[in-house]
């Protein structure tokens, strides 16, 4: 785990700020985020493809304005922007390692959580950064080491708060932090965090898009 303190800051959805010596990692600047989401971004981490999760129009502009910056992603996003920005975009796959915006990330998961049968599954992995804050995208993802901070997917098409509390337990994290929440009312906030604080068996924190912690 790092030895550098990580300050976490959480944007609408599932989009999440990470910043650690002066240098920014964004994770999933998607269409239900802010407009400037991957604003800043030194690295950009994106999970699958589904528009939430994943927006052209703000990775692009991320990119151009910092020259630097580079995305790391599974191929059926990569194909859609690697072309115009040749060298910068990376195809990452389950077992992969490398450092981002100086951030040491590992690649667990293949597949997105099912929505229906019907449905065909699309690619989807999960990004556990400096060993501590995992990032499990439309699945759950179990990391085959503990993880510190769990992003918790707490509402979406495929999932259930029994699914979202059974979650969390398996993985065992100290703190969990609610994403993928944009779908949830504000009268439906206190239900979920009540069943996810008292059943999860750790701690449970929901910020408000904007809002920052030192973890």
């Amino acid at each position: 785990m790092t030895t550098s303190r990580i300050k976490l800051t959480k944007k609408s959805h599932a989009c999440v700020r990470l910043e650690k010596d002066g240098r920014l990692l964004v994770i999933d600047p998607g269409g239900f985020s802010e407009d400037d989401a991957a604003a800043g971004a030194d690295a950009v981490l994106v999970t699958h493809e589904h528009p939430d999760h994943f927006d052209e129009d703000r990775l692009r502009a991320a990119l151009e304005a910092n020259p630097a910056a580079e995305i790391w992603t599974l191929a059926s996003v990569a194909d859609q922007i690697s072309a115009a920005f040749p060298g910068r975009v990376h195809t990452v796959g389950h077992g992969d390692t490398f450092t981002a915006a100086g951030f040491d990330v590992q690649v667990h998961g293949e597949l997105h959580a099912v929505i229906h049968p019907d449905l065909p599954r699309v690619t989807n992995v999960g990004y556990l950064v400096d060993g501590a804050v995992f990032h499990p995208g439309d699945a759950f993802t179990v990391p085959e080491q503990p993880v510190d901070t769990l992003m918790v997917p707490v509402m979406a098409p495929w999932n259930k708060i029994a699914e979202v509390i059974e979650y969390v337990r398996e993985v065992k994290p100290r703190r969990a932090y609610d994403i993928h929440d944009a779908l949830l009312t504000d009268l439906a906030r206190p239900i979920y965090d009540g069943h996810i604080g008292r059943l999860g068996g750790t701690e449970h924190v929901r910020l408000t898009p904007g809002e920052s912690a030192d973890l």
